[in-house]
């Protein structure tokens, strides 16, 4: 059996409690060694096989995931963040299928979640912005031309951007053909939830300025969007006069323009 584990974003207590335990189980653990934090590999039984895959092909991942299955031991396929997200885990799952060879998945913590946290706020604010684009730069890994920047930012939605903290410089110049503006708020939130983490706040103009400034060209996020201006609407949900499934409104809303 190969359980794929999302480790979540970095601190050791935000994986799963599953994860986790699995993790601890194991007899192998093959770990996305360039970005998964290695202090959760003590969290390993004593004697299981660890593999660190930034080291590694697909081909020789999965000649030792065989290696185990045909020894009867269980393998845990260690990700960062959730596995769903840039973790080239379909391939994987794919493979597996055709060797016959069971799996699961057990989703973890994204670090755009920790991002959020790092900075202190919420991506989906009333009367700011209701969606949230996760995406990354075209680079040796291409992205469809209808997924590119200058087009997502043509929305004006929350912008998290994964795997592009080395091409700031080319990522202002295409945001800044959507409608974002050189003085739209930004962050850069280096290895969110690690303790060496660190939020540097800026503008889409002073993307690469600030990069600079902090040495900031790889494991790191950006966040795009007037979210970060902290001004927006109170959300209905809790105001006195909404009425709810649960709750009766007072009437102080009726007759609002809502």
């Amino acid at each position: 059996m190969v359980h794929f584990v999302g480790a979540g974003p970095g601190g050791p207590d935000l994986i799963t409690l599953r994860g986790a335990q699995l993790l601890g189980e194991a007899d192998c653990v093959i770990y996305a060694g360039s970005l998964v934090n290695p202090t959760l590999l003590a969290m390993t039984r004593e004697g299981a096989s660890i593999y660190n895959s930034a080291q590694m092909t697909l081909e020789q991942v999965l000649a030792v995931i065989r290696e185990m299955e045909q020894s009867g031991k269980t393998t845990v396929r260690l990700h960062t963040g959730d596995p769903c997200l840039y973790g080239a885990i379909q391939e994987q799952m794919d493979q597996l299928d055709e060797l016959g060879i069971s799996w699961d998945v057990t989703p973890g913590v994204s670090s755009f979640c920790g991002a959020a946290a790092a900075v202190g706020t919420e991506y989906t604010l009333p009367g700011v912005s209701q969606s949230v684009i996760i995406t990354r730069m075209a680079g040796r890994t291409p992205v469809p031309e209808r997924e590119s920047i200058a087009a997502l930012a043509a929305h004006g939605a929350t912008m998290v951007i994964f795997l592009s903290a080395g091409m700031l410089e080319g990522l202002s110049t295409e945001l800044l053909k959507g409608i974002y503006t050189p003085d739209t708020p930004a962050a850069l939130v280096y290895k969110a939830t690690w303790p060496e983490e660190k939020v540097v706040r800026c503008t889409v103009g002073t993307l690469a300025q600030a990069g600079r400034e902090h040495q900031i060209s790889k494991t790191a996020l950006v966040l795009v969007g007037d979210f970060l201006s902290h001004s927006y609407q109170r959300s209905l949900l809790y105001h006195p006069g909404f009425t709810t499934e649960f709750r009766q409104g007072d009437g102080s809303l009726d007759g609002a323009a809502l």
